[in-house]
């Protein structure tokens, strides 16, 4: 039986994620105010604060009535990742909106792209608090260095996605390679988080290598792309003097510059799982 916990919303993590749902709220009607602009970067913008304000709200509705205690996953695993992955998709909004679509005349942009920026510093505030506890205690796979590696590759994945548009590989089987090794690599993070987080890796026996292995092939993968997509994306392709700000061949670099560094997130993290692996069996 649930029942009423006002602790939850006077804690400081609970002002922080009252403060974030009115923020967000605000950042979408402001923006919504000015209107619907066509581009994909002002869609992410916007789902970005949808999505923060939603799962906030979920959460403290949650924590308020400990219906959260009756949830059959790690609450507290999951609260810290959302926290993380907010934070950082937030922070590319405050950067992606003003960058885009403000200008020096434009009230309610320029007020949307401020309280976007406040708005990314409570999330950061938050994930500061849950991660500053008594002891210094992890509570879970996500709040450790693989599980925020595994959130980071899943968040430079979305960028990507946002940045891509069939013409740029319909009909080139190499750019269709890199788009199929976005998406897969995408899909089992995915898997692995949704796995911790519902606590169901002790149901399969050697996750760990699985783990281990899926990590190497991912950054196997992801160097081919890192190799192939510039190769084909600017081969006899130099940049038309009619592209305008962030045109089809600027999201073409946009994709490379995140496809670098998304594989040197895979890089490390691979790195790291094979040590944590190493260590493991040394000590058995």
């Amino acid at each position: 039986m649930t029942h009423i916990d006002v602790h939850s919303l006077t804690q400081p993590v609970g002002i922080l994620r009252l403060m974030a749902i009115v923020l967000t709220c605000m950042t979408f009607s402001l923006v919504a105010s000015v209107g619907y602009v066509p581009s994909p970067y002002w869609a992410w913008c916007m789902f970005t604060w949808c999505f923060c304000f939603f799962f906030t709200l979920l959460i403290v509705i949650f924590e308020f009535t400990t219906f959260s205690t009756k949830l059959p996953f790690a609450w507290d695993d999951f609260t810290t990742a959302f926290a993380m992955l907010a934070s950082l998709m937030c922070l590319a909004a405050a950067v992606i909106y003003p960058t885009f679509f403000t200008c020096g005349v434009c009230h309610l942009e320029i007020g949307a792209s401020v309280v976007a920026w406040v708005c990314s510093g409570v999330f950061v505030g938050e994930v500061i608090l849950t991660r500053l506890r008594p002891s210094g205690e992890i509570r879970g796979f996500l709040s450790t260095l693989p599980g925020l590696l595994k959130m980071l590759e899943i968040f430079l994945a979305c960028l990507i996605f946002t940045s891509l548009e069939s013409s740029q590989f319909s009909g080139t089987p190499e750019m269709q390679w890199c788009v199929a090794v976005y998406s897969l690599c995408f899909i089992l993070a995915m898997l692995i988080i949704l796995l911790t987080v519902g606590q169901l890796t002790s149901r399969l026996p050697f996750f760990d290598k699985m783990v281990v292995v899926y990590d190497v092939l991912a950054a196997v993968m992801y160097m081919t792309a890192m190799v192939i997509w510039p190769l084909y994306s600017f081969s006899n392709n130099a940049r038309p003097p009619n592209c305008g700000f962030l045109c089809s061949w600027d999201k073409l670099v946009v994709v490379t510059f995140m496809t670098i560094l998304n594989f040197c997130v895979y890089t490390l993290d691979c790195v790291y799982s094979i040590r944590l692996l190493w260590s493991a069996a040394s000590h058995t």
